[in-house]
């Protein structure tokens, strides 16, 4: 068994994800990076980073799985469980964004959107449970997005709001059934979020940059921004904190 906390990070060979992995990897814990979508870039992003960590003293491991796929999700926490005998905490990162409008949008369209996001949470978090609350002060952190809470004209994700306001009520759902258990549920809700090179796009540089306009702090979010906050979530501090939606949006959504 290794020391220190085990944490599964979904999504991780990017952005938020591999922000939060940098943030923590420093504290004791152990990380599984997980990445879906395996291309050659999302390959060398994943073990570069695993290998930036490992050199500084992490122990890391990583997984790719697509969790549309039925057993992904199970899959991928039973390789956390094979490889570090526990699982103490879960960030459920991986997702992507579709701005099809709804009279253009197939049912299909909607379909995938639930199934690589609310499905995989609902996966991912039942899947975990169990090992989660075996430690006694399980953690789990899902990250949502500003789109299920701003309905600007021009700015309508109508599917991706759809899965992730999925998201968010599951999440209130399962804080008060893990809750007794020591397992605390939250989402992070973040506003427009810079991309790294590897991410996913569904608005260009500059019209990520015109967004800043229209938020309070005129900025857009670094992904180490809204790594913070998951970290916090992530320690023994945020232990009363369950049920949450958290927005990390500089204003966005007021």
């Amino acid at each position: 068994m290794t020391g220190g906390r085990v944490t599964l990070i979904t999504g991780a060979a990017s952005g938020i994800g591999a922000a939060v992995a940098r943030r923590i990897a420093g504290t004791g814990n152990s990380l599984l990076l997980h990445a879906s979508g395996r291309t050659e870039e999302k390959v060398r992003a994943l073990e570069a980073l695993a290998e930036m960590l490992r050199s500084e003293g992490a122990p890391v491991e990583t997984v790719f799985a697509d969790f549309d796929t039925p057993g992904a999700a199970q899959s991928v926490v039973d390789i956390a469980l094979a490889r570090f005998s526990r699982l103490d905490a879960l960030v459920a990162n991986a997702g992507f964004a579709d701005r099809t409008p709804l009279r253009q949008a197939a049912p299909e369209t909607l379909s995938r959107s639930l199934r690589g996001m609310t499905e995989a949470f609902f996966a991912l978090a039942t899947a975990a449970a169990d090992p989660l609350a075996r430690g006694g002060a399980g953690r789990i952190v899902a990250i949502s997005s500003f789109v299920a809470h701003r309905f600007a004209e021009g700015e309508l994700f109508p599917v991706t709001a759809a899965a992730k306001a999925g998201i968010e009520a599951l999440a209130k759902a399962l804080a008060v059934e893990f809750g007794p258990e020591g397992v605390t549920v939250n989402c992070v809700v973040p506003g427009y979020t810079r991309k790294d090179a590897t991410g996913h796009r569904a608005m260009s540089a500059e019209a990520m940059e015109a967004m800043a306009a229209k938020t309070p702090t005129r900025r857009i979010a670094e992904p180490d921004d809204v790594a913070a906050l998951v970290a916090f979530l992530l320690g023994a501090d945020a232990r009363q904190i369950t049920g949450q939606c958290i927005h990390i949006d500089g204003g966005l959504c007021l």
